[in-house]
């Protein structure tokens, strides 16, 4: 591999669907925050160099992470929107000295997806050569609907979305620096709607590549999530 990798987590998001009182990805999954078993997931991989992570300019949660790698960890202030803090991390990166902007690439991931293996990283950054990046996702089994907008005081179904060639799209989303970077640049400076890296790299004449993942890398969005979570890491050590 010609570049270097270097991991992004974005943590400034509060998830009030959890209805905790601190922010989701310090809650306890396992005896440890959710964001201290995602970053050490990734610090562990031989591919990643080193990481940033986007935090709150408040944050009074993350000096008590534990960070099992001597690998290093950049901190830089997250935004308003994801796709602001992740733009705030490039930025970091590039300023620091030991970031080639113009060769290395970044692997964007979710603090709330602690559950991510090994091999899932190794497939990812094997798996995408061209510079058109790519994402783990998981095809579509379910039947997909799409529900009316019309009333509010009651979920009815508007219609039956073909799931064929339908894909989850997941975490980590991996491409070179530069590109992600001028692409959430112009996407920002045009008002365009981006929910995931991925999302911007399209809008800017892209064609990410889908690499299936595997089901156990969920985000922790509500309560019962945490539980699962706690299952799927007990599993992995048990492999």
């Amino acid at each position: 591999m010609k570049h270097s990798i270097w991991g992004i987590v974005p943590a400034a998001g509060i998830g009030r669907r959890m209805q905790s009182d601190i922010p989701k990805q310090y809650m306890l999954l396992n005896g440890r925050p959710v964001i201290e078993h995602t970053i050490n997931a990734l610090l562990q991989n031989k591919n990643i160099s080193g990481l940033v992570v986007a935090l709150q300019s408040d944050d009074m949660y993350w000096p008590d992470i534990q960070i099992a790698s001597n690998k290093p960890v950049l901190q830089t202030t997250g935004g308003k929107q994801r796709s602001d803090s992740v733009l705030n991390a490039i930025n970091a990166l590039f300023q620091y000295p030991h970031f080639n902007k113009e060769s290395d690439w970044v692997m964007v991931h979710d603090a709330v997806r602690p559950c991510l293996r090994q091999q899932d990283i190794n497939k990812l950054a094997t798996d995408v050569i061209d510079n058109d990046g790519g994402l783990l996702a998981l095809p579509v089994r379910d039947t997909m609907k799409r529900q009316n907008t019309d009333d509010c005081a009651i979920t009815t179904v508007n219609e039956t979305v073909e799931r064929e060639n339908l894909w989850h799209a997941l975490t980590p989303q991996y491409f070179p620096a530069l590109s992600l970077k001028h692409a959430l640049e112009a996407a920002q400076k045009n008002n365009l709607p981006v929910t995931d890296e991925s999302s911007a790299m399209e809008l800017a004449g892209f064609s990410p590549r889908l690499v299936e993942g595997n089901e156990d890398n969920i985000k922790i969005t509500r309560p019962d999530d945490l539980r699962l979570a706690s299952l799927y890491l007990q599993t992995q050590v048990d492999q």
